[in-house]
C-alpha cells in the first residue's frame, strides 16, 4: 500500500497547534516499516522533519502560489494510479483528489467565534473545511467535542467520522532555566497560569476580571516563611493572536500592568519551569478543540482548573477542576478560589491523577489508530 500526505502543516520551523498535531504524526507515522508514505511538499522539508528512507520519500513541487488549489490536485492525477489513499492531516484537504481521502478536522471555532478570526481567513476556513468534509471518504476528528460539532454543522454522518486523540507533546528538558527566567521576567512564584494564543475566544478578559477580584490573603497559598504576604500574579504565556488588544487595555483598565504579566512565546526548557512553579495553570477558554498546554501542563504536576466545555472535560477528566460556567467572571473566580483553597492533600492528590491521565495520550497511539482508518480506506490490509 502506498500512502500519501499533505506535510505542509508540519513542515514550518515554529510549530503550535495544527503544526504540532501534523509534525507529531508524521514523526511516528515515519516508524512503521510498511507501507510505503510519499510526503507531498511545496517547499523542501525543514531541518527536524522525518528523514527519508525506504517507506518515506517526499515529493516537493510548485508552483506555492494556488498549490493546495491546483498543483497538488494536478500532482495526484498523475500520481492517481500510484496511491492508494491521500491524507490531509488539517482541514484542507485537496480540491479534487482521484483517490480516496482522509481529512483530519481539529476544531469548528471559525463557526463558534467567528471575531476570533482574520476575515480572509474566516472566509477560506468556512469554504474549505466544507469542502472537505464532504469530500472525503472519512473524516478523523481530534475530540468527541469536535466530532459533534461536525455533525451538527455539517450533517455528516457518524459512521464516517472517526475520534482520535492526540498524544502528549513532551517538552524538552534542558539545563536549569530558573536564574534565567527571573532575569527575563519581573515574576516569582507562586503565581497563576495561563498558556495559549491570546484572542477573544479564549476568554482572557474574563479570567482577567476574575484575577483582579481575588481577596489578597486567597491570591496565593499563603505567605512566605517570613510571613510576608506574597503579592499575586497571573503570568499569561503565548504568541498574540487576532483581535489581541482587548486583553491588554483590560490590564491597563484595571491597573494590572505589574500583577499581569505577559511573556510571549518561551521555550520548552521554560515553559517546564514555569509550569512546575505555577501554583495553577487556567484555562477559561470558551471553546477547545483539543488543548495541548492543558495536557501539557498536567504531564508536569501542575493543578489545571478548566472550563467544562468543548473538548476540556474529554482531556481532564476527574484529574482537575472546573469552571462551570466560563461566560461568567464569578464562576471562573469561584473556579480560582477553591483550586487555591485546596489543602495540600487535596492538591497532591489531583496532582498525581493528571500526570497518570497524561501518560495515556500517546502518538504512537494516535498513529496507530490513523493508519488502520487510511489502510481501512484505501481498501488494503
Amino acid at each position: 500500500m502506498i500512502i500519501g500526505i499533505n506535510g505542509n502543516e508540519a513542515n514550518v520551523t515554529q510549530r503550535v497547534g495544527s503544526n504540532q498535531y501534523a509534525f507529531q504524526l508524521l514523526k511516528q507515522l515515519k516508524i512503521f516499516k510498511k507501507p510505503q508514505f510519499v510526503v507531498y511538499l511545496k517547499k523542501p522539508p525543514v531541518s527536524d522533519m522525518p528523514k527519508e528512507s525506504s517507506n518515506w520519500r517526499y515529493q516537493v513541487f510548485g508552483p506555492g502560489r494556488l498549490w493546495t488549489q491546483l498543483a497538488l490536485p494536478l500532482k495526484l492525477w498523475h500520481d492517481r494510479n500510484k496511491l492508494d489513499v491521500f491524507f490531509t492531516p488539517g482541514h484542507y484537504g485537496p480540491r479534487f483528489c482521484p483517490v480516496p481521502s482522509v481529512v483530519c478536522i481539529l476544531d469548528l471555532a471559525f463557526l463558534k467565534y467567528p471575531q476570533s478570526f482574520r476575515p480572509q481567513d474566516l472566509t477560506q476556513l468556512k469554504s474549505w473545511t466544507k469542502y472537505s468534509v464532504k469530500q472525503a471518504q472519512k473524516i478523523i476528528a481530534i475530540s468527541q467535542a469536535t466530532k459533534k460539532d461536525i455533525v451538527s454543522h455539517y450533517g455528516a454522518a457518524q459512521t464516517k467520522i472517526k475520534v482520535i486523540y492526540p498524544g502528549l507533546i513532551e517538552l524538552k528538558k534542558g539545563e536549569d532555566t530558573t536564574v534565567k527566567v527571573l532575569k527575563k521576567y519581573r515574576f516569582k512564584p507562586p503565581y497563576l497560569l495561563y498558556i495559549g494564543t491570546l484572542q477573544p475566544r479564549k476568554n482572557l478578559t474574563r479570567l482577567i476580571q476574575a484575577f483582579a477580584s481575588i481577596p489578597p490573603n486567597l491570591s496565593t497559598c499563603g505567605r512566605s516563611p517570613g510571613g510576608r504576604q506574597i503579592s499575586k500574579s497571573l503570568v499569561i504565556v503565548g504568541k498574540k493572536g487576532w483581535m489581541y488588544k482587548s486583553i491588554f487595555d483590560q490590564v491597563k483598565q484595571l491597573k494590572l500592568e505589574k500583577q499581569v504579566i505577559f511573556t510571549g512565546y518561551l521555550s520548552d526548557q521554560e515553559l517546564v519551569w514555569v509550569c512546575r512553579q505555577a501554583e495553577v495553570l487556567i484555562n477559561p477558554s470558551l471553546y477547545e478543540g483539543f488543548g495541548f498546554p492543558v495536557l501539557g501542563a498536567m504531564a508536569q504536576g501542575t493543578l489545571v482548573l478548566v472550563s467544562r466545555s468543548s473538548s476540556l472535560p474529554e482531556i481532564v477528566g476527574q484529574a482537575g477542576l472546573y469552571i462551570d460556567q466560563p461566560d461568567s467572571v464569578e464562576s471562573i473566580k469561584k473556579g480560582i478560589i477553591k483550586a487555591l483553597s485546596l489543602s495540600s492533600g487535596q492538591k497532591a492528590s489531583l496532582i498525581k491523577q493528571a500526570k497518570q491521565r497524561a501518560k495515556t495520550f500517546t502518538w504512537q497511539k494516535t498513529a496507530k489508530q490513523t493508519l488502520e482508518i487510511l489502510t481501512e480506506t484505501g481498501g488494503k490490509k
